[in-house]
């Protein structure tokens, strides 16, 4: 993804949440449902869970909701059973879609993405043809100030486990394994660092450009699919145009 739309889209995210706060809590919630009911409760023995609500409160969720969500998941609240289910598909001009839902009805969730999918030119595809095209890595997001030094914040992201380090003009991108992905993230919130973003990611192997016309139609779907109460992410290998808004 090119600095420019990937930075984009991470500002448009973060306006989507101050609008739709409710609704990324509920998404949020689910995570956090899930997390606890695969490992536990314990957030010192669940690094997934540690994970997850770090960024529910990177999101700033309230804790008696994180708590809440937690004993839903290790069964000690009455709660929902949540099934991931993964979607592939095609967008507008070739690009690939990989959509991340977590339901309690797959005739909803694959009737609903199917829908998206169909009303905005794009095609859903088999399981398995796009997610090889995409890499499962952690990312973290780090937006520029003045004060900071490039190479002092990459030697400590370098030194904390990360594997890469990219800089565009207004931020600072990391990109760690999965495994590590919790480790780099306490160390550099030890040092002080607040993020735009934390999460564990699909990050393309190669982008697909597009032009104007077919950036709207892409943007289009990924935002009917992003308001799907089951849908938790999508990904994309969409390079927009400098010029496009969104």
């Amino acid at each position: 993804m090119s600095g420019h739309s990937k930075w984009h889209n991470i500002q448009q995210k973060k306006g989507k949440i101050d609008v739709i706060r409710g609704k990324v809590f509920t998404k949020l919630g689910k995570e956090i449902i899930v997390a606890a009911k695969n490992g536990g409760s314990k957030l010192d023995a669940n690094a997934h869970l540690r994970d997850v609500v770090a960024k529910a409160k990177s999101n700033n969720m309230p804790l008696e909701t994180i708590n809440r969500a937690i004993k839903k998941g290790a069964g000690e609240l009455e709660g929902v059973n949540y099934e991931e289910i993964v979607y592939e598909g095609y967008g507008a001009e070739g690009v690939a879609i990989v959509v991340v839902t977590l339901t309690d009805k797959k005739n909803r969730s694959v009737a609903t993405v199917r829908h998206a999918f169909d009303r905005h030119h794009g095609n859903m595809g088999s399981a398995g043809c796009v997610s090889w095209m995409f890499a499962k890595k952690g990312q973290i997001i780090i937006e520029r100030t003045d004060d900071m030094d490039e190479d002092e914040v990459m030697m400590i992201a370098l030194d904390a486990g990360a594997e890469d380090f990219n800089v565009e003009e207004e931020m600072f991108e990391i990109i760690t394994s999965v495994e590590s992905f919790g480790e780099v993230r306490e160390s550099l919130e030890k040092k002080g660092f607040e993020f735009a973003s934390a999460q564990i990611t699909m990050i393309p192997d190669n982008m697909i450009p597009t032009s104007m016309e077919g950036a709207a139609k892409v943007q289009e779907l990924i935002d009917m699919l992003e308001d799907n109460e089951d849908v938790q992410d999508v990904y994309n290998n969409a390079e927009y145009p400098e010029e496009f808004e969104g």
